[in-house]
């Protein structure tokens, strides 16, 4: 089997003798290095060789490491850095001379890690030993599958304890960097077409039956939850080219970026696959609800809004006519935008299991608001609808939909 080999990404002006230290460890699982150094003042403790100097990850970013110097302002450096070594690390992945991407840092070379591995492939190991694992790690690991582990001390000279965490970063990386290699050299012999689909807990019994049909179809369907990092994957992976087609059924998260939700993917959810030319089948599953935490932390400026508790962690708040209007406005804009084959399903009898005759969201005007904007935002456009009297669950809907994407797919090959 061909060497296994690891991109070492780092700041080796001030954690050089980490650095070597993991690079020796590493080659005692016969894995070799290519060390990227993104420290601004020069590698202080690094004996080994340094394949992208820091000098050079500045001018891949557009700049100079002595207008850097000159600048005295760290944070400019960090990003600029970060983007240097973001492009190193592409053009490792694209030469295929790497199989994995190892950093260790505190805050700013976590940030320049985070950057330079966030576009990098699923799949090629991506690991960050890191002071800020601790808490809110969204910040890093983004929609990609980077994983973080935390240092316990700070990433500043060989200890007992660091010796024991940098060690088990080594040969966690070691393991997954050749277990990747292993598989490039024997690849899944699976290759039936890729669906996304996205999903939420009140909208499942409609993409169950709709995976069912793919699979009877010959697609291998790969499901996002909608809470926010679920919708950037999902985007992600569209506009990497990753699907066959995608099949948007739960476009709740737009719902939390109107409205101030918990689990909002951001503004551009529900464009990649239309701007990569993928086909897609969207409907409006689970507009009906904004996300929040525990009842107590909803803000109190939504006090007298309708609200549904559907567990201790997870209060739903019914979106109302005005913003049920908006939301309409907001998809039919996007999918008139794109630039794919593109099919919008809106279910008259509700848009999730809370939205259907005796539940508790069930709301005629907000519902036929959505609807009417919906509708009027792609007339005239290459959008094809499917306008349907069942609930977004209906099984038969949900087997007509993944006909149409399957459809959509023939017909784009």
């Amino acid at each position: 089997m061909p060497t296994v080999t690891v991109g070492l990404l780092g700041t080796l002006d001030t954690k050089g003798t980490e650095y070597q230290w993991v690079a020796d460890q590493l080659s005692t699982y016969d894995v070799k290095t290519v060390v990227i150094d993104a420290g601004v003042r020069g590698p202080r403790g690094f004996t080994g060789t340094i394949d992208y100097t820091h000098d050079k990850i500045a001018q891949l970013a557009g700049s100079e490491i002595d207008d850097l110097r000159s600048r005295n302002d760290r944070g400019f450096a960090i990003a600029t850095m970060a983007e240097g070594a973001a492009v190193a690390l592409a053009t490792l992945v694209a030469q295929d001379a790497i199989d994995g991407a190892l950093a260790l840092g505190g805050s700013g070379g976590s940030a320049i890690a985070a950057r330079a591995m966030r576009d990098l492939p699923v799949g090629l190991p991506k690991m960050i030993v890191s002071t800020m694992a601790a808490g809110d790690v969204s910040a890093y690991v983004g929609a990609n599958d980077i994983t973080l582990m935390y240092s316990v001390v700070d990433v500043a000279g060989i200890n007992r304890v660091s010796r024991a965490v940098l060690g088990n970063a080594a040969a966690a990386m070691a393991a997954m960097a050749g277990a990747r290699r292993a598989r490039q050299a024997n690849p899944p012999t699976d290759d039936r077409p890729l669906i996304g689909a996205s999903m939420f807990g009140v909208t499942t019994p409609a993409v169950d039956a709709a995976r069912a049909r793919f699979e009877e179809l010959g697609y291998e369907v790969v499901t996002f939850h909608a809470t926010g990092a679920g919708g950037r994957a999902l985007e992600a992976l569209a506009r990497s080219g990753f699907f066959a087609g995608v099949f948007d059924l739960t476009t709740t998260e737009l719902a939390d970026d109107l409205v101030g939700g918990v689990l909002s993917a951001g503004p551009d959810r529900l464009t990649a696959a239309g701007a990569a030319g993928v086909p897609q089948v969207v409907s409006l599953g689970a507009l009906d609800m904004v996300n929040f935490g525990p009842q107590p932390t909803v803000p109190a400026k939504f006090a007298g809004r309708r609200f549904y508790v559907h567990n201790p962690t997870v209060t739903l708040m019914r979106t109302t006519p005005a913003e049920s209007e908006e939301l309409g406005r907001r998809v039919g804009a996007k999918l008139a935008a794109a630039t794919a084959p593109t099919v919008l399903v809106i279910p008259r009898g509700g848009d999730s299991a809370l939205d259907a005759v005796g539940q508790p969201f069930w709301d005629e005007e907000a519902d036929a608001k959505l609807f009417t904007a919906v509708s009027q935002a792609v007339a005239g456009t290459s959008v094809a609808i499917i306008d349907d009297p069942a609930n977004i669950n209906d099984a038969e809907l949900a087997r007509r939909a993944a006909d149409e994407l399957h459809q959509l797919i023939q017909r784009a090959r």
